[in-house]
């Protein structure tokens, strides 16, 4: 039944007008305004994401976007320019470099959080 659906996702912030600026002029992305003050991200080759405001709004606890890029390190670098900060962690699983990169078993990834605190990543797509 639903293996034909265009299914999509969607997740809380907690100041849309916020989050209109990050993804708008920070990442460069294409956002359209939606009913009820829900923003929707339009991305190449997807269905639209969407993003609402919820007043208790709960940052996420993992990635709720990712990011496919040729290269993480050149990513990094264009982001943190504009101002992305990038989380480090130091889980023996997960230890990101000085750039906040990880780097282990073919996967190159980096996680940076927006305004309200959800948890995004650029990874590598080689």
């Amino acid at each position: 039944m639903l293996q034909n659906s265009k299914a999509f996702s969607s997740f809380s912030v907690d100041d849309i007008e916020k989050a209109r600026e990050f993804y708008q002029l920070t990442l460069g992305m294409e956002v359209k305004d939606s009913d009820m003050g829900i923003l929707e991200l339009r991305i190449a080759g997807s269905t639209p994401v969407m993003i609402y405001p919820k007043v208790d709004h709960q940052a996420a606890t993992f990635t709720v976007l990712n990011f496919p890029v040729d290269s993480v390190e050149n990513a990094v670098g264009a982001l943190g320019v504009k101002g992305v900060q990038f989380e480090h962690y130091t889980d023996k699983d997960f230890k990101t470099d000085e750039k906040g990169i990880f780097r282990g078993e073919g996967l190159v990834i980096a996680w940076f959080k927006d305004p309200a605190g959800n948890i995004l990543s650029i990874l590598e797509t080689k």
